[in-house]
């Protein structure tokens, strides 16, 4: 069965990010045979003098297979409360793939334009039957970690900070390897035009596909009649 864990809050200012703590969560799921990682998804919500955050006020979504959703549930609970920084106001929700409704994908959107409440994050899971918990401090961190899996699974919003294979890659590769070794969707230049499976790809220091139509999309420029990935800042500018 496909799931989405929705993470957010973990950290504090001398902590790692929440996008690090859920790639140790997704480590620790595949290495007690608990999930299959499919991929992590960081998403950009409103940066507000009314919203309490560490950095940037992002969350992040992690897409898995699982057979048993109370396991699931109850491992990535004992993880984040054991590894959640102190002072941290985690948050943490459970939805199957195909249960994850409108309704829940109009609050994640809107969690990137307005200021939203607990209550109405609770009100939202509740009616949608999707599992949210706070875990430490506040518990505000419910807010994100529903936003996170209701834009992941519009599929049009943020950027993969994991797939499985592709941080490992290294130097230049054909664009069909690229694809097959790091679960990558698509390579294309930024108007849209694939990139063709036996070009050569230089992968960099910062490859972090984008969530578009429902697919991981890694965005290539030519230079010197090879594929670089794009830079970095244009990644962040087109994933937020």
């Amino acid at each position: 069965m496909h799931y989405l864990l929705g993470i957010d809050d973990t950290d504090n200012l001398e902590s790692r990010g929440t996008g690090h703590r859920v790639r140790q969560l997704a480590g620790w799921l595949a290495e007690n045979g608990l999930a299959e990682p499919l991929g992590i998804t960081r998403h950009q919500l409103l940066v507000s003098p009314q919203i309490p955050y560490t950095s940037h006020n992002s969350s992040a979504c992690l897409s898995v297979k699982s057979r048993n959703s109370i396991d699931l549930w109850e491992a990535a609970r004992e993880f984040l409360l054991r590894e959640s920084a102190p002072g941290s106001d985690a948050g943490l929700t459970l939805a199957k793939w195909n249960s994850i409704n409108k309704c829940t994908v109009s609050f994640a959107q809107r969690a990137k334009i307005v200021v939203l409440t607990m209550s109405e994050a609770e009100q939202t899971a509740s009616h949608s039957g999707i599992r949210c918990e706070g875990l430490t401090g506040t518990h505000g961190g419910i807010i994100g970690a529903l936003s996170a899996i209701g834009l992941h699974r519009a599929g049009n919003d943020g950027r993969f900070l994991w797939l499985p294979g592709l941080r490992e890659l290294q130097g230049k590769y054909p664009a069909g390897e690229v694809c097959k070794l790091g679960h990558v969707d698509r390579i294309c230049s930024l108007n849209n035009w694939d990139v063709h499976s036996k070009s050569i790809v230089n992968i960099g220091e910062w490859a972090r596909p984008i969530l578009r139509d429902g697919k991981s999309i890694l965005y290539v420029e030519k230079k010197n009649d090879e594929w670089h990935i794009i830079p970095r800042e244009y990644i962040k500018k087109l994933s937020n």
